[in-house]
């Protein structure tokens, strides 16, 4: 199990401190021993044991707390994450329609422009040929007035001489 940045797991320390008692001191305590003695000394061992024990169980739920919320805090930054795309996506899908929307409307307006175009081109050229056909009209129309006059001046000339 890896040990938190800084912490570093302590162990228990059973050597006793030396004590500056005489040996004799010593031995008669221990060639004498009380009856609450032996139980005291072994009941704060047993204090100090289960407190570690707990205090470890305490650690251990920590531990896990902490990484429950690690992995809390990464669905939460995932979960995030597929909303910023999903968002992203809305965005762009609305956009690239816009888009298409646009292309067809100015696709529309330059069939319209067209179609003006042409409508107006082809009255402009029936405007022309009309004008032309008037104007060869008129200039046949001329000519022949100018052939009949000139006919005319000739039979009169022709019928002037033959008399």
């Amino acid at each position: 199990m890896a040990e938190p940045k800084g912490q570093v797991k302590k162990t228990e320390d059973t050597t006793e401190e030396p004590t500056t008692q005489p040996e004799e001191t010593v031995n008669e305590v221990t060639e004498q021993p009380e009856a609450g003695t032996e139980q005291s000394s072994v009941k704060p061992l047993d204090e100090v044991l289960g407190q570690a024990q707990k205090a470890y169980a305490a650690y251990m739920e920590a531990e896990r707390e902490v990484a429950r919320i690690y992995r809390e805090n990464e669905q939460q930054v995932a979960e995030a994450y597929r909303r910023a795309e999903q968002h992203a996506n809305n965005t762009c899908e609305r956009g690239i329609q816009q888009a298409v929307k646009a292309r067809e409307r100015a696709e529309l307006k330059a069939a319209e422009n067209y179609q003006k175009a042409r409508e107006d081109a082809e009255k402009a050229s029936e405007e022309a040929m009309a004008s032309a056909l008037d104007s060869r009209n008129d200039t046949i129309a001329q000519a022949w007035q100018v052939r009949e006059e000139t006919v005319s001046q000739a039979w009169e000339i022709y019928t002037k001489i033959v008399r």
